[in-house]
């Protein structure tokens, strides 16, 4: 088989498990990964493994609601659950989405601009314009599978991490046998982490992207809001293996983000890094020409990838709420308001950019609204999940469930810590 026809293959395999997982490591999460590098070195490169399964169970149990129910999460949570149970979390993740957004699309610019030099303003304006008309204009079946490569410039964070010297005998010993303190850095930051990774608008995307295939796949009728697909088997398997790959792909690549800040800025005591361009341009004298634009180029790739994920996910819960029609299978005349949503979270994102707020400052408030949004959706999604009267015989197993209730504490706990944290 040649190598255009393995890729080709590979394109078919994956699906919305991966895109999920690679979009979460977007500008923001870079950012976040290369700050515990530059402080902490590879003291806390283990959180990488440890988030792992919890990331698994609650991602497998959004794609496995879509999957099951054909619907998307908020339409599940609006036709099985109060009001405002649906109104509080559909709040907290566009809020934070459209922060996020605004971070990331600063982020591409002033990474841009290292590679590039133009004025900021007018990439950002570019950026935003080329992400909103590919996500109105192209057909979802082409979208998804640009999506798809987009998440390959993630492996230049791999490489990079090859570039530079690693002690990798005191990464591994740091990976699998955690080095705790307890200090009151180290553990804001571990909660950084956490919110970072398990984030509310990958539940949300996830859970539609399902969806979505289910009708490319002629399984589920578009045409009817209350039709449940024809399942094989076979798609539920498959919809495991692609969520584990993805959040497995994910995790890796935090996990090369963290030892390369640890064995660049950590090593040299670069510790004031609070954006992912900061990151980058610290790293050229560091770790040479070639690992300055590698890193700098997956910011960029990262971010095409990523805003197009936040904007549609805020889409998808704001309109399912709403009662508006969605899908990015859809024509613009036939999904106005879908779309609409989709065109306002990129415009106002780009707004906050133009008005100067410190990027650090919109990470950090984004850091605070996923960390509440994401424990009551975590257990409300873990319960979904296990409910055999939503989900038929197709209800997450056992261990999935126990994974999931696990990780929704640790999360809640997590929580309640940055708050903590903000008025101490």
């Amino acid at each position: 088989m040649t190598f255009k026809k393995k890729i080709k293959k590979w394109l078919r395999i994956v699906g919305p498990g991966f895109i999920t997982g690679a979009a979460d490591d977007d500008p923001s999460g870079i950012a976040t990964y290369s700050q515990t590098g530059a402080l902490f070195g590879y003291a806390q490169v283990w959180i990488a493994l440890f988030a792992t399964p919890f990331m698994i169970a609650v991602q497998e149990a959004s794609a496995r609601i879509g999957l099951i129910t054909g619907k998307g999460l908020a339409k599940n949570i609006k036709q099985h659950y109060p009001a405002y149970v649906l109104y509080a979390s559909v709040f907290l993740v566009v809020t934070a989405n459209v922060i996020n957004i605004g971070a990331d699309l600063g982020a591409m610019a002033a990474a841009t601009r290292l590679l590039f030099p133009a004025p900021a303003a007018l990439l950002l304006i570019l950026f935003a314009l080329i992400i909103a008309w590919l996500e109105i204009r192209v057909s979802y079946k082409k979208y998804a599978n640009a999506l798809k490569w987009l998440g390959l410039s993630l492996f230049a964070y791999l490489i990079t991490a090859f570039i530079v010297k690693q002690d990798w005998g005191v990464i591994m010993h740091s990976f699998f046998i955690p080095s705790i303190s307890f200090s009151r850095e180290y553990w804001i930051n571990i909660v950084a982490l956490l919110g970072t990774t398990i984030s509310p608008y990958l539940f949300f995307w996830q859970a539609d992207e399902e969806v979505e295939d289910e009708i490319m796949r002629h399984e589920l009728a578009s045409s009817k809001e209350d039709a449940l697909p024809h399942l094989r088997l076979h798609d539920v398997r498959a919809m495991r293996w692609d969520t584990i790959v993805g959040m497995i792909f994910s995790n890796a690549m935090t996990f090369f983000i963290i030892i390369t800040a640890a064995a660049t800025l950590g090593a040299h005591h670069l510790l004031n890094i609070q954006t992912a361009e900061q990151a980058a341009q610290a790293l050229l004298p560091l770790g040479g020409r070639i690992a300055f634009v590698l890193f700098t180029l997956g910011i960029v790739g990262t971010g095409l990838l990523a805003i197009p994920v936040l904007a549609g996910s805020a889409s998808y819960a704001l309109s399912e709420t709403l009662g508006w029609k969605t899908g990015l299978y859809r024509s613009f005349k036939r999904a106005k308001g879908f779309y609409g949503i989709i065109a306002a979270a990129t415009l106002v994102g780009t707004f906050i950019n133009l008005v100067h707020i410190p990027a650090f400052s919109m990470l950090y408030y984004s850091a605070v609204l996923n960390g509440l949004a994401a424990p009551p959706l975590m257990f409300l999604i873990t319960h979904i999940a296990a409910r055999s009267d939503i989900m038929g015989n197709h209800a997450s197993s056992p261990l999935f469930r126990r994974l999931g209730w696990i990780g929704a504490s640790i999360m809640t706990i997590a929580s309640i810590a940055l708050i903590i944290s903000l008025f101490v």
